[in-house]
């Protein structure tokens, strides 16, 4: 069993970003510039933001932060979103979710012009994406494609099962898995909470990737001898073994699992670091207009 290290990925990636955007300044070329809007004081939203801007800070990007108090009206917010679309600085743009239950997300993720949205939500960049055209991928399926790329996983002809279907991480997932790419090729199901028998279907499979939101719901007895496991879950749940109180959990039961994979990605310090590695590099190709001229 090999554990899929995520933190010395990242770091890996942040410092090969950081040497180009170096090249590129001296080349007199435009500096990176992410903006992060924020509604309201989300503590989990907030401590997200905050990653994210460091790590810009990290690879030599610029960053804003625009925040707005939980009862700016939706009108109000997609106004705000207008001005940054037109602010020619500014590469990309991500509105964190989730947001107050008054605005629509939708709505939102529309107003972001295509070019500038880094998240990889918008309908145009989905449909890029879907018909393998190049476009800014969702951040959590791209990390997790990077991390197979860098461990040198074998996906193609493999038979891949995705345990969840958000539009944020499962669905996307299994299209990048499905698609026709050194690391896709695969023959994906899709699982979710209506499926039946996911454990019949799960040991059936060679790579499992499990993004349900479900504390430690892959078990031993649900995965075969050899799978490749990767772990999108993460939870904090009170534990009296560390000093803090508390522990992060995945949705994978890690030590039943863990004996039985080839490979595995632990929480914390599997998927999560490579999240905001894929948004960089989103934003990098947004400043050098590779996907929008």
């Amino acid at each position: 069993m090999e554990l899929i290290d995520g933190k010395k990925i990242s770091a890996e990636v942040k410092q090969e970003i950081a040497a180009e955007v170096e090249i590129i300044k001296k080349a007199g070329g435009k500096t990176p510039h992410l903006a992060a809007m924020i509604v309201g004081h989300d503590g989990a939203s907030e401590t997200y933001v905050a990653a994210k801007v460091k790590a810009c800070h990290m690879v030599g990007f610029k960053s804003s932060e625009f925040r707005f108090e939980e009862d700016i009206t939706e009108e109000e917010l997609l106004a705000e979103i207008r001005k940054i679309n037109d602010n020619d600085d500014i590469d990309g743009l991500i509105v964190q979710l989730p947001l107050p239950k008054h605005i629509s997300e939708s709505k939102v993720i529309e107003t972001i012009r295509p070019e500038k949205d880094v998240d990889g939500f918008h309908p145009m960049n989905v449909g890029k994406m879907v018909s393998s055209l190049p476009t800014y991928l969702p951040a959590t399926p791209a990390g997790i494609v990077e991390l197979m790329k860098r461990y040198k996983i074998q996906t193609s002809g493999k038979n891949c099962v995705v345990i969840g279907r958000s539009n944020i991480v499962g669905t996307p997932m299994s299209v990048l898995m499905s698609r026709k790419a050194e690391y896709g090729d695969c023959t994906v199901t899709l699982c979710h909470s209506r499926t039946k028998n996911i454990a019949e279907i799960t040991r059936q499979a060679d790579i499992v990737i499990v993004a349900l939101g479900m504390k430690e719901f892959l078990t031993g007895d649900m995965v075969k001898e050899g799978a490749v496991i990767i772990d999108v879950g993460i939870h904090r749940v009170k534990s009296d073994k560390t000093k803090s109180g508390w522990k992060l959990l995945g949705d994978v039961k890690f030590d039943e699992v863990a004996p039985k994979a080839s490979f595995i990605t632990p929480v914390p310090g599997g998927v999560g670091p490579m999240t905001i590695v894929s948004l960089l590099q989103n934003t990098l190709l947004a400043a050098k207009k590779a996907i929008y001229k």
